[in-house]
């Protein structure tokens, strides 16, 4: 039995009438699974309400429903994959009547396949210049110098430690950096216990060991941090001209540089949040927005289900431009988009989807809306009305 996910590239397929006969019995038998057989049904005298009702208590007693709320006008929501499943079962009993489509080569699938969703990646530069790719290295201790151990976890986080003796000897910490390419995340605990999750496409640069009065780490790029509490020595992130001050929290900053603002959204604890303009504390279940040409703070209730879906490991959109939904497709699948179409950009989405599906999936959930249609060229996304 074949996958959702290739039952619902098959159909896009069939539907551009580019499916092989292999193909076409595969979806034959996805529709056999789901009891939907095309014996009996006849198009002048089946009450179409009647079909509806039939797969949705299938769909239901899969417990794999969703209801789909409304929207504005301009606003269209993504479908659930139950949803997916209701729409394309119910186009299926269309398609059992018409004519066998001519056989077409399935490039366009293979070539999709290759687009797929980011994972553990990243590189470790040591203040003397020297690169470490962090996917490639091995469990175990991958650098030492000046008192410094750094070693690898068996789940794949980096680790810190900085030895008394170092500290004693007050040496000045050396300055170390983590990136993470499009396509990547990584997670890093530091030498006091703060652990930070680096999202895509980004980097943070930090001491190899907080000897100073502060706790001080620079952000590009997004990064939630579950700081170590240390009441006599405040962890500070700067990040675009902003400043977030915490002594033992949990928060989220994006402050990528093709968005416009950067925002902390407050978890757990408070923060206290500035730059040239102003000041602000958050607490719990609050965001800080300031845009990054350095105007003043704004503070909202916090949407942490969008803000922090990333390090839970899904897409969570609400009301989201099509503009800002691509940002994170492009920084995660590690692929460019192009826009055929000024009136595509119009569009927003609101769903939830995984990250760890392929592209395709989510690019078939946005298409169904009606609203926009796409395809891959190599690593490249085109979207069109």
């Amino acid at each position: 039995m074949i996958t959702k996910q290739e039952f619902l590239i098959l159909y896009q397929k069939y539907m551009n009438g580019q499916c092989t006969p292999a193909e076409k019995a595969l979806l034959d038998s996805y529709r056999d699974e789901m009891t939907l057989q095309a014996d009996g049904w006849d198009d002048d005298t089946t009450n179409e309400q009647d079909v509806r009702n039939r797969i949705w208590q299938k769909l239901s007693e899969s417990r794999n429903v969703v209801e789909l709320k409304p929207r504005r006008s301009y606003t269209y929501q993504w479908l659930s994959a139950a949803a997916i499943i209701l729409m394309v079962l119910f186009a299926g009993l269309l398609f059992v009547k018409r004519d066998k489509p001519k056989p077409q080569p399935t490039s366009q699938l293979a070539q999709i396949k290759q687009i797929v969703p980011g994972g553990n990646k990243a590189y470790l530069t040591l203040a003397n210049g020297t690169r470490i790719i962090l996917d490639d290295a091995k469990k175990g201790q991958i650098a030492a110098q000046a008192g410094i151990q750094v070693s690898k976890t068996g789940n794949g986080m980096v680790v810190y430690h900085f030895s008394k003796t170092a500290a004693a000897a007050n040496t000045i910490p050396e300055i170390n950096t983590i990136t993470t390419p499009r396509g990547g995340q990584y997670k890093v605990e530091l030498e006091d216990g703060t652990k930070v999750w680096l999202n895509a496409a980004s980097s943070i640069k930090f001491p190899q060991a907080f000897t100073g009065n502060n706790r001080e780490v620079e952000l590009s790029g997004e990064a939630y941090f579950e700081v170590a509490k240390n009441k006599a020595k405040p962890f500070i992130v700067k990040a675009n001209g902003t400043q977030v001050q915490v002594f033992g929290t949990h928060f989220n900053v994006n402050a990528y540089s093709d968005n416009s603002n950067v925002t902390t959204t407050l978890v757990e604890g408070s923060v206290r949040m500035s730059n040239a303009a102003s000041a602000v504390m958050l607490m719990p279940g609050q965001q800080g927005t300031v845009a990054q040409n350095g105007a003043a703070i704004k503070v909202s209730k916090a949407d942490t289900e969008e803000s922090l879906a990333w390090v839970n490991g899904f897409f969570v959109f609400h009301d989201e431009s099509i503009i800002n939904v691509m940002k994170q497709v492009v920084r995660w699948y590690d692929v460019d988009v192009q826009y055929n179409d000024e009136d595509v950009k119009l569009n927003e989405f609101g769903g939830t989807i995984s990250r760890y599906k392929n592209i395709t999936e989510l690019l078939n959930n946005m298409q169904l809306t009606g609203t926009i249609h796409y395809k891959i060229e190599g690593r490249r996304v085109i979207l069109t009305k």
